[in-house]
């Protein structure tokens, strides 16, 4: 599967223009591959790199993928990948710290491509900063999120609704957190989510029926601007440069 543009044009459209930071924005509305998602970080990294802008957000939802990130988490798979392959779930490692996870339709995956050295050099301020994100976005919507010791990500209760890993090279994040809409729970059924056996999983549908995708999408793009303090201006995958999708 690929990914097609929300249909704003060609121009770009300044959403929060009040800071020096340069943040841009590509949403994008059909399920992209897992693989597929790499290589838009990698254009992303490489934009952010070359001083082009402070940060890029890349907003979308992925094609079925259960990842498993850099601290493991095979083990925490509980059925066979012939099983995975004719359900049409993938298996991908990669570079993105933690253990196994799910992505997949109904679930909001958001990759910051940022330039710490534009913000604080501190990996476990990022994280922190991601968790608040979503706990900010949340409160919009009338829900409480929280942490939990000893744990990345957020919860509703006992109920995990945000999932964070990222990778970090020359003071540049990738990958990033993924917050479950209308999920299909039954997958997470599958793992582990994370190795964590003692919890489980939640999704927004679960406590706002109502909500539209977009305006949740909406919120978190603005808290991000607001929380890394930001001018979020939004773009097109051509800003990106070669097409891939």
């Amino acid at each position: 599967m690929g990914g097609q543009l929300v249909p704003i044009g060609c121009k770009s459209i300044i959403l929060r223009s009040e800071s020096m930071r340069t943040c841009y924005v590509i949403q994008f509305d059909n399920p992209v591959t897992y693989a597929n998602g790499l290589k838009l970080q990698k254009q992303a990294f490489d934009i952010v790199r070359s001083g082009r802008a402070d940060g890029i957000l890349l907003m979308l939802q992925h094609s079925p993928v259960f990842t498993i990130g850099s601290n493991g988490g095979v083990e925490n798979l509980l059925v066979q990948p012939d099983v995975l392959s004719s359900m049409g779930i993938e298996i991908c490692y990669t570079s993105r710290g933690g253990n196994i996870t799910y992505h997949g339709p109904g679930q909001l995956v958001v990759y910051p491509i940022m330039n710490l050295n534009s913000f604080v050099k501190d990996t476990h301020w990022y994280l922190r900063q991601l968790e608040t994100a979503v706990i900010k976005s949340l409160e919009a919507f009338g829900l409480e999120g929280k942490r939990k010791e000893k744990y990345t990500g957020v919860w509703i209760g006992d109920n995990k609704i945000a999932a964070i890993g990222v990778h970090v090279k020359k003071w540049i994040t990738m990958h990033g957190l993924s917050l479950n809409l209308h999920v299909n729970k039954e997958h997470f059924g599958l793992i582990n989510p994370c190795g964590i056996v003692e919890f489980g999983v939640a999704s927004l549908n679960e406590y706002c029926e109502t909500v539209e995708d977009q305006m949740i999408i909406n919120k978190v793009r603005d808290t991000f601007g607001d929380i890394f303090d930001m001018r979020l201006i939004q773009k097109d995958a051509f800003f990106l440069g070669e097409q891939i999708l």
